[in-house]
């Protein structure tokens, strides 16, 4: 694969975002780790998988400059690949632990999201849904998912600031649950991928379904309505304006 690699070692699989200096999503990225997601689940070597990106970016979300070339119809069908993958993360059968390595911003937060477990590193990296600063709304199922990971009125602080925080206030809101050192980053995965993979697989897929089960069923019914809202707010004229004025991935 062009953009997402994976290496396999003692029953971990790290998952690597690699696409330029910001790992920015489009059609590409988002199709590779599909399918890397999909093999994971088949393959019985695997019990947990790590999910990081290269540089001083997890990602910085979506490709930005490449969407304003994107019709309705091509643009709506991204953001149906891309929620259906953080669904497909959200109840994979087996353990995520992100390792969020650098800047982790809107798509990629809602990905950081739907995983099981978050370290971040300090220092200059932020992590945000920052959508409504430049007039964009999100999806029903990131609401959801950040629901259940920080609570009601928590989702609604982060949603409607559009803040960026930092490793270490992202710690405090329950947004990551542990904050390493960059040297430390890719140590302290493996460790809590190694803590998952030695509990019974059975039993995890079984308790992570009942656990989110009903959330996934929730974002299903809504998140087809909020995908067509998203795209009738993104192409309106002043939030075009202000995507056109932007000069980094967002």
């Amino acid at each position: 694969m062009e953009y997402v690699s994976r290496i396999d070692h003692e029953g971990v699989s790290r998952v690597v975002i690699r696409r330029g200096k910001v790992n920015a999503f489009n059609d590409a990225v988002i199709d590779e780790m599909s399918r890397t997601f999909a093999e994971l689940a088949l393959d019985p070597s695997v019990r947990s998988i790590i999910l990081t990106g290269t540089g001083k970016f997890f990602s910085f979300g979506f490709d930005i400059p490449q969407f304003l070339g994107y019709h309705r119809e091509r643009f709506t069908r991204y953001l149906l690949n891309f929620t259906r993958l953080y669904r497909e993360i959200f109840l994979h059968p087996k353990p995520v632990v992100a390792a969020l390595n650098g800047h982790t911003i809107a798509g990629a937060c809602m990905i950081a999201v739907s995983c099981d477990y978050r370290i971040m590193v300090p220092g200059k990296a932020r992590i945000s849904l920052n959508e409504i600063n430049f007039g964009s709304s999100v999806f029903a199922g990131s609401v959801e998912m950040l629901r259940l990971l920080v609570g009601p009125r928590m989702a609604e602080n982060v949603l409607y600031s559009g803040a960026m925080y930092s490793a270490e206030e992202a710690l405090r809101m329950g947004l990551v649950d542990r904050v390493v050192t960059e040297d430390d980053l890719e140590s302290e995965a493996v460790k809590v991928a190694r803590e998952y993979a030695a509990r019974d697989p059975d039993a995890f897929r079984s308790i992570k379904g009942l656990l989110r089960g009903a959330v996934a069923e929730r974002m299903e019914k809504t998140e087809r309505g909020s995908i067509e809202e998203f795209v009738r707010i993104w192409y309106s004229e002043k939030t075009w304006a202000r995507l056109q004025g932007k000069t980094i991935h967002a």
